[in-house]
């Protein structure tokens, strides 16, 4: 039987939904390993922290505001995927930076946060 795993999806900041337009990236991962290898072989591996992400297109549509969204701290951000599976992000907080595409009518949000947390199926 065949399963959807990806199209349609939806993200949320704080119970509010974005118009999301595509290029949906959810990254959740809290660390960052790299191995390690000497002239004799490999040593090991270094671990570090990362920041989590949620981010996305966003359609510059009239209800959004940029001005506000870049404003947005300490938030709490959900993706909701096509495969069932939803990531919530916490203790967010927009990146801000925007470049708006006039020509397509978006604009990349991304949001970071302390911790991202996989929910669902």
């Amino acid at each position: 039987m065949a399963q959807r795993i990806a199209g349609i999806a939806f993200l949320f900041v704080d119970g509010n939904q974005f118009p999301l337009r595509g290029n949906f990236t959810v990254s959740p991962s809290p660390v960052e390993r790299a191995m390690i290898a000497g002239q004799d072989g490999v040593h090991g591996y270094s671990e570090l922290p990362r920041v989590p992400y949620i981010e996305g297109d966003v359609s510059l549509d009239p209800s959004l505001s940029t001005t506000q969204t870049e404003l947005i701290t300490n938030a709490t951000v959900t993706a909701e995927l096509a495969n069932g599976k939803n990531y919530v992000l916490r203790q967010a907080v927009c990146k801000a930076a925007f470049d708006l595409n006039a020509h397509d009518g978006l604009v990349r949000i991304r949001f970071e946060g302390i911790s991202c947390d996989e929910v669902g199926p």
